[in-house]
């Protein structure tokens, strides 16, 4: 009998962790999702024309493992579609738009978890900057 009770007990203890696994995979998940709806948004704002990458390319950053190697291309392929949209609506702006903190944040992932972390927060908040910059309507000019 008691053999029994200790493998419930067993069984409820290895659900129980994997209920709590499953929960921080999510929390985890989300904000990596909208991350990504910001970088895809970014490339659908540029025009076909400037595009280095599809916008929907970007998705491939949920394949597990392979996401390390992509996001170098990602942040890459960012920086000149942004680049070539800007000039093509001459906007004066970085000639490589977020690639310097991207490409830390790709190394800082690969390297030392929290400096990647924080550059992810900013190149985030930076490629929103971009994007909301590509949705403002143009400036009127004076005459």
């Amino acid at each position: 009998m008691n053999q029994a009770v200790d493998q419930t007990q067993a069984v409820f203890a290895g659900i129980g962790i994997l209920t709590i696994v499953l929960i921080v995979f999510a929390i985890l998940l989300v904000p990596f999702i909208f991350y990504l709806l910001t970088l895809q948004k970014a490339l659908n704002r540029c025009s076909p024309g400037c595009w280095a990458m599809d916008p929907g390319m970007v998705r491939l950053m949920l394949i597990p493992l392979f996401h390390i190697v992509w996001q170098f291309f990602v942040v890459l392929n960012m920086a000149k579609s942004l680049d070539a949209e800007f000039q093509k609506r001459g906007i004066a702006e970085d000639r490589s738009p977020g690639q310097t903190i991207g490409l830390i944040m790709c190394i800082g992932n690969l390297i030392c978890g929290p400096v990647g972390l924080v550059c992810w927060i900013v190149y985030w908040v930076k490629i929103a900057g971009y994007s909301s910059k590509l949705a403002a309507p143009p400036m009127a000019v004076a005459a």
